[in-house]
């Protein structure tokens, strides 16, 4: 399928917190499994009251402990620690993160967290009065501080009929972000705090009639990757989505939803000036139709009736243009995408510098597209072109993976991300 990426096989603690979200963690446990990694999964006591020792071990093909004193002669208390590549707490409770935040080593996994030296990922799932709690948030700031990566809980339904932040993510959304740290073992950056992210995701569709409309293979997964990862790094983030392969909500982002490219126009237009980066992901249609037929379109002897078609506004122009007309702050950063095949005579890259000459955006991200590339993969690669001139190729890896690199370009690209402002104005 195009998208071949070598797996090491790692060694992860999957930590479990005594919340009623503990079930959905099986599906956590078995993504890393089906990966190939080797998982041992460690429960706290009050985690076994909710999913039972069984199908921890049966999941992850490895024995389940809560005490430092079951397997004494192997210290398991220090060397699973020591011998992690990922530690990763689901649910972790407000009561996990004070011992874990104070040091306590009192059973199995917080004496696991002292000894781990790999990336260390908590998420965090509880109603929201107790996520919200001072001594909770100077929790999660202590973890942070620590080289902990402390995620963002989801909003929605809680226990009981409450409703509000505290939700645990989506399990596929915590096991992307795992992956990643897999793929770059370092703590994600908690650096976008008070900025504003707008970014679009997925295909657009224009109608022909009520049940016909021109649209591309765009799956939405990469504007989903970006939208998650700002959000997870600190950002306030608004993504305007179009059609997505049914994609879950990323975990504190407002999600937007959209049909059409004129649509999507409105949407951006009238968050953008409020906006520090926008980030257009969404595979936006170059045309639509003139007429739009009330009915369906009948066969005809005759054969297909010709199809009138005009041209979609240039969304990441029209920023450009209000950015230097003032309609838009000049400190915002604006990121665009190529989906771009090579021809007879130019290639991929070609284009995508072309193409960022006329637009006028700060990045453009180029991708290679068909036969089995981006659109629609769960990988991708590619480069990241900037207005100033520079050049960075992205080797393969997952669109979380990406995202996180294009977060990172965008750091270095801002004033108050600590680098060069590379912007032709």
């Amino acid at each position: 399928m195009g998208e071949k990426v070598s797996t090491t096989r790692k060694n992860i603690v999957i930590g479990v917190g005594g919340g009623i979200a503990a079930y959905k963690v099986a599906s956590v446990i078995r993504h890393f499994t089906e990966s190939g990694h080797h998982v041992r999964v460690i429960p706290t006591e009050a985690a076994l009251k909710f999913v039972g020792a069984a199908t921890f071990e049966a999941l992850s093909g490895n024995p389940v402990s809560t005490a430092v004193f079951d397997d004494v002669p192997l210290v398991p208390h220090v060397r699973l620690g020591q011998e992690a590549d990922l530690v990763l707490i689901a649910p972790a409770t407000a009561d996990l993160m004070a011992r874990a935040a104070g040091g306590r080593a009192d059973d199995l996994l917080t004496s696991t967290l002292l000894t781990a030296r790999c990336p260390v990922v908590y998420v965090p799932a509880m109603h929201t009065e107790m996520w919200e709690h001072p001594a909770t948030q100077a929790n999660v700031a202590l973890l942070r501080e620590h080289g902990a990566t402390v995620l963002t809980p989801a909003s929605g339904r809680l226990t009981g009929a409450d409703t509000g932040a505290g939700r645990l993510p989506e399990p596929q959304e915590i096991a992307l972000l795992g992956d990643v740290l897999l793929e770059r073992p370092e703590a994600l950056p908690y650096d976008l705090v008070g900025l504003k992210f707008l970014i679009s995701a997925g295909g657009t569709r224009e109608p022909l009639d009520p049940v016909r409309y021109l649209g591309n293979r765009s799956s939405g997964k990469q504007g989903y990757a970006l939208a998650r990862a700002a959000a997870q790094r600190g950002a306030q983030v608004t993504l305007v989505a179009g059609a997505t392969a049914d994609l879950a909500d990323p975990a504190g982002v407002e999600v937007i939803r959209i049909a059409t490219a004129a649509q999507l126009s409105e949407e951006i237009s009238k968050r953008a000036p409020e906006t520090d980066v926008v980030i257009m992901a969404a595979a936006v249609a170059d045309f639509r139709p003139v007429h739009l037929s009330g009915a369906k379109i009948k066969k005809s002897d005759k054969g297909p009736a010709p199809i009138e078609l005009t041209t979609n506004p240039d969304i990441l122009a029209g920023l450009v243009r209000a950015r230097r007309a003032g309609e838009i702050p000049d400190t915002t950063s604006i990121v665009g995408f190529a989906a771009e095949t090579g021809d007879e005579h130019h290639g991929v890259l070609d284009h995508g510098r072309a193409k960022l000459a006329r637009k006028g955006c700060d990045l453009l991200v180029v991708n290679a597209v068909g036969d089995g590339k981006a659109f629609g993969m769960d990988h991708n690669t590619g480069w990241i072109l900037a207005a100033g001139g520079d050049e960075t190729a992205l080797p393969l890896g997952s669109k979380t993976l990406m995202a996180s690199r294009i977060l990172d370009a965008i750091t270095v690209l801002r004033p108050d991300g600590g680098g060069t402002d590379g912007r032709c104005n």
